[in-house]
């Protein structure tokens, strides 16, 4: 059963923007935390982008602050990640995750995944 439908991923050139979408069409993630992970080849998952259920509270990993910005719309039940001058090193599988709580969410709190979308950055 699918719950969340990612998109939104695709190749693009060094300096480029993407905005990734996680969509819900089930409606199960409105009250909890959203977050973004990422999977570079040969390398583990790590943490992009948090979003508490509200979207009062905001995190996000180092290497991506000020260039990427993640957003919910819990009327369209859908969760952003705007990504802005984008790196090589941004490559990757992208994934949507749901937290088992409201406010936060990190790898070992994550009660769900995506399918993932690929984000390919040329230099």
């Amino acid at each position: 059963q699918v719950r969340l439908v990612e998109s939104g991923g695709g190749l693009v050139q060094a300096g480029d923007s993407l905005r990734l979408s996680c969509a819900d069409p089930r409606r199960t993630f409105s009250n909890n935390a959203v977050g973004w992970f990422r999977q570079a080849p040969g390398k583990e998952r790590e943490f992009v982008a948090g979003i508490s259920w509200r979207g009062g509270n905001t995190n996000y990993a180092d290497s991506v602050k000020d260039r990427f910005t993640i957003s919910r719309d819990n009327v369209k039940n859908i969760v952003y990640l705007q990504m802005n001058s984008l790196k090589p090193e941004d490559t990757g599988v992208y994934y949507c995750a749901v937290a088992r709580s409201s406010q936060t969410i990190n790898a070992g709190t994550v009660q769900y995944w995506g399918q993932g979308t690929q984000v390919t950055v040329s230099s």
